[in-house]
């Protein structure tokens, strides 16, 4: 992998910042995408670009907003509470973000001739998101082959590990302390 391209979901959080590099051990040019979806943690985007900027990685931010009038919930409105009630997901689940975010990864991966497309996405810690389990994950992983008639890969470094051990994998990666002093 490592003479091919990948392009990074990149929030600016922890665990995006270890996969961004992840990715950078794994591939020889990395990319990544933020997206905006008027989101409450608006300072992640501007660590996103903190980061990119000093590891000099070429980074997109796309304007997703539009996600917000379509799926309200508290991870984007000020005006909703943030509640987990048993048996119900998460008021700040956002229905359909990894689906539209891993599928506007791949278009721009696929202009930027990148096969690979790393995520985040953890099911042992997925706080009863369904769009971030491995099988979730490896459906769209084919639906987008088909749609594209292009060999994507995704890649998900933190699919099976959990906090501390996503904190383990920044340490052996040489990113501990880039990782705990420059997101949020």
């Amino acid at each position: 992998m490592k003479k091919e391209k990948a392009v990074v979901v990149f929030s600016g959080g922890q665990d995006s910042t270890t996969c961004l590099f992840w990715a950078i051990e794994q591939f020889a040019e990395v990319e990544a995408v933020t997206f905006n979806y008027n989101q409450r943690h608006k300072l992640e985007i501007d660590c996103a670009a903190e980061i990119a900027k000093e590891l000099g990685i070429k980074h997109t931010v796309l304007d997703m907003t539009l996600l917000n009038q379509l799926a309200p919930n508290a991870l984007t409105r000020t005006d909703m509470e943030i509640t987990h009630e048993e048996g119900e997901l998460p008021s700040t689940f956002v229905d359909g973000r990894n689906l539209l975010f891993l599928s506007f990864a791949a278009v721009l991966a696929k202009q930027v001739g990148a096969r690979h497309i790393v995520t985040g996405v953890c099911e042992t810690d997925f706080s009863g998101y369904p769009d971030c389990r491995d099988v979730f994950v490896k459906s769209l992983n084919v639906t987008l082959n088909l749609s594209m008639d292009y060999p994507f890969v995704i890649h998900t470094p933190l699919m099976w590990i959990d906090k501390a051990e996503t904190w383990k994998l920044s340490d052996e990666l040489g990113a501990f302390e880039f990782v705990r002093e420059k997101t949020l």
